[in-house]
């Protein structure tokens, strides 16, 4: 009975230091890989330039590359890279702007803010105290980026800035109406201005020029001008 007590303490010191040693190699692995990041970074900040831009900026975030870069101008000034959602909380995408910009106070979101004027949600482009997940799916839908790129961002970017969020297609499954939100009305926005009937911003808000768009497309069909977008309207949109 000893000898089995004394096999049993044994197997589970071996079992105790195994454990030890697996948390000690994923910490290990967890820091290289944030150097090795840190590194690749650090290189493509020696070839971006650094001065404040002097002309209109706008943003487009590119989901599937999880690249956010800066336009001067309309031309390319900075690339950055970003941390985006997740499958089951994704990033919104639609043409929004930077509506409020404050000095974070949660480690969640870094040192500092820019929040975005989606309709279904409080999303932002914000810090991280997880450098790590830096070009990764891992947000809960805002965009990641180290604390010193959003640093430079918010002394760069005036309030009101134009920020375009690409990424995968959203299914439309209802009909959609005057005064509905949501990720669907994005997708039908950005289909009505493809075929020329809208000319707003992809906001995903059925508003007047959005449910205008749905009756002029519906007139060059011969249907009935309602202004509710419903599957003839999605099939000739190829939604």
């Amino acid at each position: 009975m000893m000898a089995e007590n004394n096999q049993q303490r044994f197997y589970m010191r071996i079992l105790k230091a195994h454990f030890t040693i697996a948390i000690l190699a994923m910490l290990v692995f967890v820091f290289c890989l944030e150097c090795f990041d840190e590194l690749q970074l650090s290189g493509l900040d020696k070839q971006q330039p650094a001065n404040r831009p002097q002309g209109q900026l706008s943003i487009t975030i590119n989901v599937s590359n999880r690249t956010l870069e800066l336009y001067n101008d309309d031309k390319l000034y900075k690339k950055y890279r970003i941390a985006v959602g997740k499958s089951k909380t994704p990033s919104p995408v639609g043409e929004w702007k930077i509506v409020n910009k404050d000095y974070s106070n949660k480690e969640i979101f870094g040192t500092r803010w820019l929040g975005l004027n989606v309709p279904w949600g409080g999303y932002g482009i914000h810090g991280t105290n997880r450098p790590w997940s830096i070009g990764q799916f891992a947000s809960k839908g805002c965009i990641r980026l180290r604390n010193k790129d959003i640093e430079e961002l918010f002394e760069w970017i005036p309030l009101g800035t134009s920020v375009k969020i690409e990424g995968a297609k959203v299914k439309v499954s209802r009909n959609l109406k005057y005064q509905d939100v949501g990720p669907d009305v994005v997708m039908l926005q950005l289909k009505l201005k493809k075929f020329g009937y809208f000319d707003g911003p992809a906001d995903g808000i059925l508003g007047k020029l959005t449910e205008n768009a749905i009756k002029e497309l519906q007139q060059d069909h011969g249907w009935k001008t309602s202004g509710i977008a419903d599957n003839k309207i999605y099939r000739i949109l190829g939604l």
